[in-house]
């Protein structure tokens, strides 16, 4: 017997969702049921770093639907190898192994870790994460986090993880013992808010982990490819970690990710790791479309334009109405309200046709496509500006 369900109940409530049900996408934009369009600076949380639909994202996946969708992991496919060869060549890295979601890499990179340290460091299994970190939804993923609401969630939690502070070396040096294997960060914090690790502080624990022996896990899940004006963060400090996952960014809009690491750190043995759909060629068809366009010079300068012109922006914005500094690197920016007001703005929006998001009461942040347009920017910040302007900080708070 059919039961009379409304179609949103199907869904398992896992969220606070608003009732608006987009149904296209193009660049900058998406569309409703209704036909109401909004201009999108959320991305899919940094997905869709070509915009929505991005043709040479849709023509790289048709093509390859009708060639090749999977043969299975058991096998290579001429996909996978191209892309994660490119992945070398661009990258300090030498091995890569493909995933299908951020938490799926991380998870892959702590299992990294651990064999890493079964086999060189007499068991050592400790990795040393940071205070307000996030690095996924898996048990191990979100023990490795930072997160204060996922604390008690889910016990017992994975064991094995140490949490320092951001930019405070010695709070890192006082957690190394004899069973630390590993730190592991997110170069900027994005769901504390984007705080970012300073480039002095990464050099640093850089250094800190080779004297100590340990690998460096950078989490790029949110600032690689492009994100920062440089295809990965790490170019920024000039630190190369031993680790580092990417995931969103990668696929320009479909799920994929990836686990990179040098060929020291890459010690899985067969059988070790593994996963169904992992490399399959679909999916990379996706990814090396992505790499190929963002990997472009010019492309990373348009990008790292377009991040300096936004946070210029902002900061006129704050200065007008008297809210705090915007931080961040390229265009993974956020804007320090002061107060929290993060979640009224972000409904305002939403009505008046523009998608923020709000990662703390108190912080906007903006994630744009890469190739967005200054007129795309200037169109956000008087869509912000309005409901600044009409609300008033007064006015929202209640």
């Amino acid at each position: 017997m059919t039961r009379a369900i409304h179609p949103f109940e199907a869904l398992m409530d896992i969220t606070a969702r608003p009732s608006t049900v987009f149904v296209r996408g193009e660049g900058a934009w998406l569309w409703d049921d209704s036909g109401k369009r909004y201009l999108d600076f959320i991305q899919g949380w940094a997905v869709n770093c070509l915009g929505h639909s991005p043709p040479l994202v849709a023509e790289a996946l048709a093509a390859q639907a009708k060639r090749l969708i999977t043969p299975s992991p058991a096998f290579y496919n001429d996909v996978s190898l191209t892309l994660a060869k490119a992945l070398v060549d661009q990258s300090c890295f030498d091995r890569v192994f493909f995933a299908n979601s951020g938490a799926e890499a991380n998870e892959g990179a702590i299992k990294l870790a651990r064999k890493y340290g079964a086999l060189h460091k007499d068991g050592a299994f400790e990795i040393i994460s940071f205070e307000g970190g996030f690095h996924g939804r898996t048990l191990a993923t979100m023990s490795a986090s930072g997160k204060k609401a996922f604390e008690p969630l889910f016990e017992p939690k994975v064991p094995g993880f140490r949490k320092a502070r951001l930019n405070d070396l010695a709070s890192v040096e006082a957690l190394i013992n004899a069973n630390t294997i590993a730190v592991m960060l997110e170069p900027i914090q994005g769901e504390a808010g984007v705080w970012p690790a300073t480039d002095q502080f990464l050099k640093e624990l850089r250094a800190l982990t080779r004297r100590h022996g340990l690998l460096l896990i950078s989490d790029e899940i949110q600032t690689g490819m492009g994100r920062t004006g440089k295809l990965f963060h790490y170019e920024h400090a000039h630190v190369e970690p031993d680790i580092m996952t990417l995931g969103k960014g990668i696929g320009g809009g479909v799920p994929l990710a990836a686990l990179l690491a040098t060929a020291q750190a890459a010690c899985f043995e067969h059988g070790d790791q593994g996963g169904t759909f992992n490399g399959n060629a679909l999916m990379c068809a996706a990814g090396l479309a992505v790499l190929q366009e963002v990997g472009k010079p010019e492309f990373l300068k348009s990008a790292a334009d377009a991040g300096l012109f936004l946070e210029s922006e902002l900061q006129k914005l704050s200065a007008r109405h008297g809210l705090g500094d915007v931080r961040g690197r390229g265009l993974l920016l956020a804007l320090d309200l002061k107060l929290p007001i993060g979640a009224a703005i972000v409904a305002q929006a939403l009505q008046g046709g523009l998608l923020l998001n709000s990662p703390q009461p108190d912080a906007l942040r903006f994630m744009p496509a890469l190739n967005v347009t200054r007129e795309e920017i200037l169109q956000m910040i008087d869509g912000l500006e309005t409901i600044l302007t009409r609300a008033g900080t007064a006015r929202l708070v209640a």
